[in-house]
């Protein structure tokens, strides 16, 4: 397997481990509401815990709302700590140096036309000129500063992109622009690998 095929199998398993995880966040949280909600909107009486004192009605009433949203919190709270040992993963994988070199630039802009090389819409490239140096795979996440991962963008698609990951299908549709540019495979985006702590 080559070093572009590698990452682009590795930015497939990122980027739909990540949707994945925030789609599990969603229904978790809704799950909770949903618990919640039919919790309370089941109409109770003083006779239906049959019990007499006012403090052992709220330890009944309290001690079911546990048990009802017990389950869907446990999950958000398990969600939470996979979210942040991915977090922990992603700042030990960062580069040391943020910032492209000024030859980094230079090749990066002359490869590009000096054209943005993001997206505006789905599949079309962007017509303004690049202003900025980005990281392709977000250097927050692990992205490195290199050359190969280095896309020029304007300052809309720079703001809009931010330190999102982006999609397998942006990965695709940039190396094949690249490639009818040049006449040859250029691989696109690079992941620096995972220091030891």
């Amino acid at each position: 397997m080559t070093e572009g095929q590698s990452f682009r199998f590795e930015l497939r398993r990122i980027y739909w481990t990540r949707q994945c995880l925030r789609l599990l966040v969603v229904v978790s949280a809704v799950w909770l509401f949903v618990a919640a909600y039919l919790f309370f909107a089941r109409p109770r009486a003083l006779g239906d815990f049959g019990i007499d004192s006012f403090e052992n009605v709220i330890r009944e009433v309290f001690g079911g709302l546990w048990i009802a949203i017990g389950p869907p919190a446990a999950f958000i709270v398990m969600l939470l700590v996979l979210a942040i040992a991915l977090r922990t993963s992603d700042v030990r994988r960062r580069d040391p140096q943020r910032r492209f070199t000024r030859h980094q630039r230079r090749e990066g802009m002359l490869r590009a036309g000096g054209i943005c090389e993001l997206e505006s819409g789905y599949g079309r490239r962007c017509s303004r000129a690049a202003e900025h140096g980005d990281h392709f795979y977000p250097w927050s996440k692990g992205g490195a500063t290199s050359l190969r991962n280095f896309v020029a963008a304007c300052s809309h698609c720079n703001r809009h992109k931010g330190a999102s990951i982006p999609s397998p299908g942006l990965l695709m549709r940039l190396e094949r622009r690249r490639a009818s540019g040049t006449g040859m495979a250029v691989p696109v985006g690079e992941r620096r690998r995972l220091r030891s702590a």
